[in-house]
């Protein structure tokens, strides 16, 4: 008798491995965030009065001062249309300077970042969460000069809901530009320049004291693509019940501002920490 060899077929086996880290691991996020709320602990009292109080130090001396001289704009009480208009200005300090000096701090004086790196935790992701933690508490300071201007008559409305929500997609936008600008800067000196010659034109020229259509049409234009204009605009709407079209508008750019910086950010920062 002849045997017939016998071919076994095996079936494949799976390859094992570690499973797969999907981008942005909410792990990951959850773990910087963290981190950022303990410190936060330590110091919220003086980050939380710097981020309010100047804010609501222009209400009081605008809206009281120039309140009683010109008493409404655009058919609104000066002191309403203040109050809404300023809550730009507290989401600008509590998220532009953040992402500028902390950063700045974490990843070239107390190295940080390069500590977090070391952990399961990319550039992106870390980026990401710090913007995040920033511009929810933009988020949160931004209804200051809301609380105050409604005790000083601005009425209380249900589109004011809205109000936190669109200081934490403009806090999103100004914290990516701070990170952006502290990877770019040589030194912490040069902050001034940003300062000076960005920040504070950038608030003043934002329809937050006065509309800006009473500026020249050159300086109008300009204006326009101000960032902090669209958030004063789309928060004076939604505060006051004057919703309309061109609020589209005003929450696309603050969306396409936000992606900008965040991505520009990340691809910066990349570039100082990653040799």
């Amino acid at each position: 008798m002849t045997d017939t060899p016998v071919t076994t077929v095996s079936a494949p086996v799976a390859e094992s491995g570690p499973p797969r880290v999907r981008r942005l691991e909410p792990a990951a996020l959850a773990g910087v965030m963290t981190r950022d709320v303990v410190l936060f602990r330590r110091y919220w009292k003086a980050t939380t009065f710097s981020s309010i109080v100047q804010p609501v130090i222009y209400l009081l001396a605008f809206g009281l001062g120039f309140g009683t001289l010109l008493p409404s704009v655009d058919h609104q009480r000066y002191v309403q249309y203040l109050a809404t208009g300023v809550v730009a200005t507290a989401v600008l300090f509590s998220s532009a300077f953040p992402g500028m000096f902390n950063t700045f701090v974490r990843w070239r004086f107390q190295r940080t970042y390069d500590a977090l790196l070391a952990a399961p935790v990319d550039v992106e992701e870390l980026v990401t969460a710090e913007m995040l933690w920033i511009s929810i508490r933009a988020g949160v300071y931004g209804l200051a000069p809301l609380a105050v201007g409604l005790a000083f008559g601005l009425h209380a409305t249900p589109g004011m809901l809205l109000v936190a929500p669109i200081g934490f997609l403009t806090g999103f936008g100004f914290a990516g530009f701070g990170v952006l600008i502290a990877a770019i800067a040589k030194t912490i000196d040069n902050f001034n320049y940003i300062t000076s010659a960005v920040l504070t034109p950038m608030f003043l020229v934002a329809g937050t004291f006065f509309p800006i259509s009473n500026l020249p049409s050159g300086l109008r234009t300009i204006a326009q693509f101000n960032p902090l204009y669209h958030c004063v605009a789309l928060v004076r709407d939604v505060s006051l019940g004057s919703l309309a079209g061109a609020d589209l508008v005003h929450a696309a750019v603050l969306l396409a501002f936000a992606l900008l910086t965040w991505r520009l950010a990340i691809w910066r920062l990349r570039g100082r920490l990653i040799d």
